[in-house]
């Protein structure tokens, strides 16, 4: 007798008698989907920008995107929020980011609808969507989708990703991570890498191998129940992470310079059809030195940095392609829908010159061009994060303007690919049509023949406001069904309709001639002012790359254009108009508990983001360690903060009780104790007070006494000339071992503590002096 079912949540369609005999069975139905459903899988890039694949015009080798792209489309018009977050909570579920709540990265949310940084459940995503039509669903890799003050084991995990519909992750919930050491989650879990860097560790194989094992795990139990998975890789985002062979490929292939790189890039879009035959290259960006202005120093260590960049693209690719190979290897490619995205334009937060490490920067210690050329050949390795100077991130955006952060089209067009050979018929070919990341959830349902449900899990859900371009994939003539779409990040605004983009860049339209700094307020006043007379506009349909501003010919349509922004801005939850930054970081927040002075910690425990750490920085501040050491004695982290990049941490070794401050990884200040811990419980206590104050102009912290403590006895001290003035980025701190990377040379790997630790107490009482400007840097710099 064959297997009855009926619809879950219906009446029972068998028959129940006095007994089994004269019963019959029937059993409520799994949903299950379509018998050939396709595959679906977004490969979303970080920071990687219109002219970076090779597909797109770019120098740097990337084939297996080339061969999608290849058997496949490119689109040329598609565009994203022009930041991290707020696009991949687009690309996940079809809606404005002020509509998801998510008009910047959620460190800098503020109390309002469209920026407090909760993305509301009435938007579901499309892993909810697909779920509930019988695929599997699977997140791997960047996350940045849920406040930074619940990325911890407090939860709530409500919007992690197995509570927004993924049954499986693997990845890390901020905005950026160490490639080489990175902070991994499995599930609602941390873990530790499963190799170290000199094993030959690098995070994107790892998450390739993870995905690949989350769809064979399914596969081999139910070959044709199909996949849903959202690929987002590290990369390109800083830290520039690779191994050296990688960008040792690229040695003196950029030696020419960022305006070389256009200039050939450009050329290459106008044969590949990239871009219009006549499309002009925007101008030189007034931010941008000219490469032949620059040292010899200056060239050969900006050129090593693009190098160490393009082998991290390439790499990365690489590593794509293995993906790829799986999924033919299962016989799943060719009915796999893939979609290949960037998240917004390629970053300018290495800053005019670069670093070797982001730290410096955020702390206002950049190191000396001399410094950064004497650790040249260890650029990308797993001692240093690294990011490139602004001069490659114009380049990488090539024809267009600007970059990451800006509604400029360089912050805002992205490469974009769609390929699926059992279902696209026309390959190789490039679409012109107007489209936005809103419009791929539509355009996937609309292919799979799904509508977009009323309710997930019981909450209505609001309107899907992307349109599909499914109708494109085999018409490159067709008309778009996206005629309006409305931009605004940090204060900077724009709009396109129909063939014509209208930009007003806040604070200007290059740092160099804004007025006031970027992250400036707007005031009404200022507001009126940019209404009045700050708006650009640009006939996009015939000037590609924004160069010609037509505003003083057609005043009648740019005021229509300007009304039509406020029309869009009043229906997606974008007001109020806000162009802070710093404002928005220091701006108070609920908290997940209540602030305190006494923190304490237990060993095996999670590791804290740093913005859920205390802040024991320029501040008088101790750290108690309740521990039992064994008669044979113990060695290990009590308790660290940080990473090789800068932080501290307190540890036994050699029997002795130390303590190490590194300061942006440049100097190391010590302490130790002048003898032995002895076997027993004993109260191990580390002491900083600020002997003077802070110079941030200087980029040095309070300088200070530091002092060790055993059972209330003072065993060692030392003084500290200056401290970190600023952040710890990373910045986690971990109870018990040291994960990542090191903190300090004096110790390799996790360092575990082999004694027995009770708990740690950070205690945080007295005064508290911060540099709020420097921890909106770093939260903006791990977008």
């Amino acid at each position: 007798m064959s297997v009855v079912e009926y619809p879950e949540g219906t009446a029972f369609t068998g028959v129940v008698g006095r007994t089994a005999e004269e019963s019959s069975p029937a059993w409520p139905a799994r949903t299950r989907a379509p018998k050939g459903s396709p595959n679906v899988l977004f490969i979303v890039l970080d920071d990687t920008g219109f002219g970076q694949l090779g597909c797109f015009g770019s120098p740097i080798e990337t084939p297996n995107l080339d061969a999608l792209a290849a058997n496949g489309l490119r689109y040329n018009n598609m565009h994203t929020t022009a930041l991290c977050s707020p696009s991949r909570s687009c690309v996940i579920t079809g809606r404005n980011h002020h509509s998801n709540a998510m008009a910047c990265i959620t460190e800098l949310a503020t109390g309002y609808p469209g920026y407090n940084g909760i993305v509301p459940f009435e938007n579901g995503y499309l892993s909810e969507i697909l779920l509930g039509h019988g695929y599997n669903t699977y997140a791997v890799g960047k996350w940045h989708l849920i406040p930074s003050s619940q990325e911890t084991a407090a939860g709530p995990y409500d919007r992690w990703p197995l509570g927004r519909g993924f049954e499986r992750f693997y990845g890390f919930l901020g905005g950026d991570t160490s490639q080489w050491n990175p902070d991994l989650i499995y599930d609602n879990h941390q873990v530790e890498p499963p190799a170290t860097p000199a094993e030959g560790y690098h995070l994107t194989p790892d998450l390739v191998d993870k995905a690949s094992r989350f769809v064979a795990d399914a596969k081999q139990i139910d070959p044709d129940k199909p996949f849903f998975l959202y690929f987002a890789t590290g990369a390109t985002h800083a830290p520039h992470h690779v191994p050296k062979e990688w960008a040792d490929k690229y040695t003196g292939k950029f030696d020419d310079g960022w305006d070389a790189y256009r200039t050939g890039t450009h050329a290459r879009q106008q044969e590949l059809g990239i871009v219009p035959v006549d499309t002009e290259l925007s101008r030189h960006d007034p931010d941008v030195p000219g490469w032949d202005t620059l040292s010899d120093d200056e060239r050969r260590l900006y050129a090593r940095e693009m190098e160490v960049f393009a082998g991290f693209l390439s790499h990365t690719d690489h590593h794509i392609g293995k993906l790829l190979d799986f999924l033919r290897e299962i016989g799943e490619f060719d009915n796999t829908l893939i979609m290949v995205v960037s998240d917004n334009g390629a970053s300018a937060e290495g800053g005019l010159t670069g670093t070797t490490n982001e730290a410096q920067f955020f702390n206002n210690a950049p190191e000396p061009v001399e410094e950064s050329l004497a650790v040249i050949d260890e650029i990308g390795g797993p001692k240093h994060f690294n990011h490139y100077p602004w001069g490659w991130t114009w380049a990488g955006n090539t024809p267009f303007r600007r970059w990451k952060r800006e509604t400029y089209r360089g912050g805002s067009s992205d490469p974009f690919i769609v390929h699926w050979p059992d279902r696209i018929r026309a390959k190789g070919e490039v679409r012109t049509q107007y489209a936005h990341i809103i419009d791929m959830v539509p355009t996937v349902l609309d292919l799979l023949q799904l509508d977009a449900p009323s309710t997930i899990r019981g909450v209505p859900q609001s309107p899907i406001q992307g349109v599909s371009f499914a109708h494109t994939l085999d018409d490159a003539a067709a008309e778009t069904n996206h005629h309006t779409q409305y931009f605004e990040m940090f204060g900077h605004r724009s709009i396109y309709h129909d063939g014509w983009r209208a930009v007003c860049p806040w604070p200007g339209a290059s740092f160099s001639e804004a007025g006031v700094p970027f992250g400036a307020p707007i005031s009404a006043e200022t507001l009126s002012k940019l209404d009045a007379t700050g708006w650009e506009l640009y006939h996009v349909a015939e000037d590609f790359a924004e160069n010609h501003d037509v505003a003083a010919d057609h005043r009648d349509l740019l005021i229509a254009m300007i009304g039509r922004w406020y029309v869009e801005a009043g229906k997606y939850d974008v007001m109020p108009v806000d162009g802070s930054a710093l404002t928005r970081m220091i701006s108070e927040k609920p908290l997940l508990a209540a602030p305190r002075d006494s923190y304490v910690y237990y060993p095996g425990t999670q590791s804290l983001p740093y913005f859920a750490a205390p802040k024991v920085l320029n501040r008088p501040h101790s750290i108690t360690a309740d521990v039992e050491i064994p008669e044979h004695g113990a060695e290990g982290v009590l308790v660290c903060q940080g990473s090789a990049a800068g932080g501290y941490t307190l540890f036994l070794q050699d029997g002795k009780l130390h303590y190490v401050h590194n300061y942006v990884a440049r100097e190391y200040f010590r302490v130790e104790s002048n003898d032995a811990v002895p076997s027993g419980n004993h109260s191990l206590r580390y002491e900083f007070e600020p002997t003077g104050e802070l110079s941030l102009a200087n980029g040095k912290g309070s300088p200070g006494r530091m002092q060790l403590y055993v059972d209330g006895a003072l065993v060692g001290e030392a003084d500290a000339p200056y401290t970190t003035p600023a952040m710890f980025n990373p910045g986690a701190l971990t109870c018990g071992a040291n994960p990542g990377s090191p903190i300090t040379p004096d110790y390799e790997g996790l360092f575990p503590f082999t004694g027995t630790i009770h708990h740690v107490t950070v205690d945080v009482s007295g005064e508290t002096i911060e540099d709020s400007e420097a921890q909106m840097k770093a939260a903006m710099a791990r977008q």
